[in-house]
This record gives C-alpha cells, sequence and structure tokens, in this order.
C-alpha cells in the first residue's frame, strides 16, 4: 500500500512521530496496540521508499552477546516477538510465522584481554538466560573446520535465537496494522518544531508543505538525522551518520555448514547468506560523521582491506565473486554507542528514540513498546528503559556496552 503523499489530515494529534522507519513504526504499532491509549498518532516519513534508511541496510541478524544484562533482555523479547509475530498481532492469520536462523554470532578474540572480556560477558549472558558458550581455539577447529585459528586465543557464540530474522516482514507488518487501526503515515518532512510560550514543551511542527500541526508528544525516531531534528527544538543529541559497507559475496567452494556470523579481531564481520552466498560488512580505519545523503561507496574497501581479512580468516574465501555492494549509515551515538530512548529533561513532551549505533533492528520491538509505554502511562512497565535516559549525557554517566560491531 502506497503512503499519502499529501498533507495530514488533521490539524492536531496526541503523537507526531518523526520517522517511519523501524523505530518509528514499532513505537507507532505498540501505541495503536496499547488498550490504554486512545490518541491519534501522525508519522511524518520524508521518503517512503526508505531506500537509504538504516533499516533497508541491515544485517537483519540479533544477538544476546552484550555485556549489559538490559542489552540481553532487550534482544530477548525481540526473539519472542518474531517467533510468536502472529500471537503479538492478535492471531491474525495474514501475518506470516517467522522464525530466527540462529546460526549464532562468533566472537573471535587473538588476545587474552578480550579473552577476558569475552568470559566476563558470558557471565552476564548466562546469568540472564542465554545460551553462551566459549569455545577454544581447538573446539572451533573442531565444529567449524574452515577457520583459520592460529592466532585465536578464545570464541564466545550463542546458537539460541541468535541469528537472522525476517525485519523487513516485521517492519511492513507493523506498518500495515497500525495503519489499519488508524495511525496515519503522510509522505512529508519536518522543517520545524515549534516550543509554546513558556518555552517548555513542544507545541507544534512546521511541515515542508507549509501547514503547522499540533501535538501533544513528539517522537525524535529520524535515525541518522535525529541530530537535526533536535536542532530544530533547540536541542543538542550526540547521534551522526557513520557509513558502513556491505558486500555480499558467492564462494567458488561454498562452506560445508552454516557460517555464524563472525566478528574477527579486525572489526570485520561475515555471515551465511544462503545458496552459497554470505554477507560481510566493515568500515575504514577513518570514520568520520558524514552527510546525511552522502551514500557513496569506497570501492578501494574490498580489495584492500575486507577481502584480505575474510581470506585469511577463512582461506576458502579466496576465491570468491563480489554480487553486491552498497553504503549504508549507521544512527551512532558518539557518546557511548547505545540508545538514548525518553524524555528531555527540559521539554518533557520531546521524546527521544534514538542513536542505536547499529543495535537499532534487534532491539526494535523492545524499544518501540518501552516508548510506547513511557507516551501511555508516563513510565516503562514492561522492561525498565530508564538507564537509557537522555539525562546520562550531561551528567557524563555512560552505559559501557564492550560487545559494540
Amino acid at each position: 500500500m502506497d503512503l499519502k503523499t499529501m498533507a495530514p489530515e488533521r490539524t492536531s494529534y496526541d503523537v507526531i512521530i518523526v520517522g517511519g522507519a523501524i523505530m518509528g513504526a514499532s513505537a507507532a504499532w505498540f501505541l495503536s496496540d496499547n488498550k490504554d491509549f486512545d490518541g491519534r498518532v501522525l508519522v511524518v516519513e520524508r521518503d517512503p521508499s526508505y531506500e537509504n534508511c538504516s533499516t533497508a541496510h541491515t544485517n537483519s541478524c540479533m544477538r544476546q552477546q552484550f555485556s549489559t544484562e538490559l542489552n540481553v533482555r532487550i534482544s530477548q523479547f525481540a526473539a519472542d516477538f518474531v517467533k510468536n509475530i502472529r500471537s503479538y498481532m492478535g492471531g491474525d492469520e495474514r501475518v506470516p510465522e517467522l522464525s530466527i536462523r540462529s546460526f549464532g554470532y562468533m566472537y573471535l578474540a587473538d588476545n587474552e584481554g578480550f579473552a577476558d572480556v569475552l568470559r566476563a560477558s558470558q557471565k552476564v549472558q548466562l546469568a540472564a538466560g542465554a545460551a553462551t558458550q566459549l569455545m577454544t581455539a581447538a573446539e572451533i577447529a573442531a565444529a567449524y573446520p574452515f577457520y583459520n585459528v592460529d592466532d585465536i586465543v578464545l570464541g564466545s557464540i550463542n546458537l539460541v535465537d541468535e541469528g537472522y530474522w525476517d525485519g523487513g516482514a516485521v517492519f511492513d507488518w507493523w506498518r500495515r496494522q497500525s495503519r489499519e487501526r488508524g495511525v496515519e503515515y503522510v509522505q512529508n518532512e519536518v522543517v520545524g518544531i515549534n516550543r509554546n510560550a513558556a518555552g517548555d514543551r513542544v507545541e507544534s511542527v512546521t511541515l515542508k508543505s507549509g501547514e503547522v500541526i499540533t501535538c501533544g508528544q513528539l517522537v525524535n525516531a529520524s535515525g541518522p538525522r535525529a541530530a537535526a531534528t533536535a536542532r530544530m527544538a533547540g536541542i543538542d543529541v550526540p547521534v551522526e551518520p557513520r557509513k558502513r559497507y556491505p558486500w555480499i559475496f558467492k564462494a567458488d567452494k561454498p562452506l560445508d555448514r552454516d557460517l555464524p556470523l563472525t566478528i574477527d579481531p579486525s572489526g570485520v564481520h561475515v555471515r551465511e547468506n544462503g545458496g552459497g552466498t554470505y554477507q560481510c560488512g566493515g568500515h575504514s580505519d577513518i570514520d568520520p560523521a558524514v552527510d546525511y545523503d552522502d551514500y557513496a561507496m569506497d570501492f578501494s574497501l574490498w580489495e584492500n582491506h575486507v577481502w584480505p581479512i575474510l581470506a585469511t580468516r577463512i582461506p576458502q574465501f579466496e576465491a570468491v565473486k563480489v554480487q553486491s555492494e552498497w553504503a549504508g549509515h549507521y544512527a551512532y551515538n558518539t557518546f557511548d554507542h547505545n540508545a538514548i530512548l525518553g524524555p528531555h529533561p527540559e521539554l518533557p513532551n520531546f521524546v527521544f528514540l534514538n542513536g542505536f549505533s547499529g543495535h537499532g533492528l534487534q532491539q526494535s520491538p523492545a524499544m518501540g513498546r518501552g516508548v510506547a509505554e513511557w507516551l501511555t502511562y508516563g513510565e516503562y512497565r514492561s522492561l525498565d528503559l530508564s538507564p537509557f535516559a537522555y539525562d546520562r549525557i550531561p551528567a557524563n554517566r555512560p552505559i559501557i556496552e564492550k560487545a559494540v560491531i
């Protein structure tokens, strides 16, 4: 179904969500699903093709291998939601039954310092109910003989609810069902955010098409553009677009078993894609913020950096052919690489849903649910997401998450 390419139907909404990709769609759907919320919701999306949004460029994988319990719990809810999506969506028989292709994430440590991080993280994960296993180099070689593990000290993998899932299907059904329930999506762009006379609340937004639309609450779900949206309200948020480069390639000699999403010590990662193809990703050592519309590909990165690393780690990847390649953007939180969630302390009806730093797709069910709860009740009820509050930034109180890819 095509989204509207016109002005909103109304001049006032209870909630306006700026950005209709995975986070905005999740928040809108969870609002529509909450029996205690009876307000009107407008989602404003500048590009309803979603061609260049982070959601369209994702690995579409989830993991529980984080170093903080809260991030583990967030991914566990994602796994439950995906595996039971039809039930969550009211038993709607149109909704497909989904699963997780649990080939796992394989973290490889080539020094004792990082091995100790994996050991400490495993304790957190096991305490939260995850099934993470630590593996010696010999154990890795026995289970996955295609790896070169000559330099590896320790590996970490979880083969339960960790791997590929159909993020596109979840995204599509969140939008479809929320629209059927009355959420309004428009193709437009917020070009101004206007405060009330006292300056302590957002009163309205100005759209590119000229309309001024009043709102009760405003959600910033604009991905890598989060800082530009916040600046319209006179707020700073430390989120910027950083380029990430994926490649899909076909191996002349495909591996004889599933390839876990492998995080090489270099930072290059690669995973099973099916049919003898694989998807890998990386970025250059120089990793600056880029313009919001800069999707230019660095074609030298594959030959000079990524492919040599892959071929060293997995010698069967010495003979491969790239099938597609592109550049996408992380919504990169430069403060601590974790989500920024909830109200601004001085502008309480401006709500952040930002800064996911590459974790957004897998965190979208829990984060959308949490924001919908906050908008409805003024508190988180299912999972306490208050550690992600904005006030940790001026207080210089970062969340230390050691498992950032």
